[in-house]
């Protein structure tokens, strides 16, 4: 590993939203939710780095402990924030600037176009790697188009879920498996 640090901004809501309403279309059950600690993992082997995740929370009252605590023993630092607006966005966003000052790398879980200009900003570094972690086919155009940055399939690459979600996904022609369709 370098010395280098990869920061793993994951927006939990965008995430778990997508996958309930384009996906699933019904509220994730919990053990159809991402397995968080191998995004982790995911990250620190595809970029031979130590990797610092950052999970951002909208939170009202108290905190879903029994969550946060769970995440904090995988090793990602919870970032709950209270509100007016868009509370995770606004955060993300102020975290991406302020790590365009910094030598590191950034990988963002989300399919919102919402960071198109930080994660652009990031991406135009040269010695800088930027990538966006989620389901493609409901990624932001505007996410997408950034030149340079890296695409993570968080089912595929990642393998974050224990059983195969039911996608419908272009499928390039040499990984076509007729198997899975009949």
């Amino acid at each position: 590993m370098t010395e280098r640090t990869t920061y793993l901004l994951v927006d939990g809501e965008n995430i778990d939203a997508t996958l309930g309403v384009s996906v699933l279309g019904r509220r994730p059950q919990p053990e159809e939710r991402p397995r968080w600690n191998k995004l982790i993992h995911h990250a620190e082997a595809t970029w031979q780095q130590s990797v610092k995740g950052l999970f951002f929370l909208a939170v009202e009252d108290s905190l879903p402990s029994g969550f946060v605590q769970a995440l904090i023993a995988i090793g990602y630092k919870v970032v709950p924030l209270r509100g007016e607006g868009k509370v995770v966005d606004i955060a993300i966003q102020r975290t991406a600037e302020a790590l365009q000052s910094r030598p590191a790398d950034v990988l963002l879980v989300s399919h919102d176009k919402d960071f198109a200009p930080q994660m652009e900003a990031l991406a135009s570094t040269p010695e800088r790697r930027t990538g966006l972690v989620g389901f493609r086919e409901f990624m932001a155009t505007d996410l997408q188009d950034i030149p340079g940055i890296e695409f993570h399939d968080l089912e595929y690459d990642v393998a974050a879920f224990t059983s195969r979600l039911p996608r419908v996904r272009i499928i390039e022609i040499d990984e076509f498996d007729p198997l899975e369709f009949i």
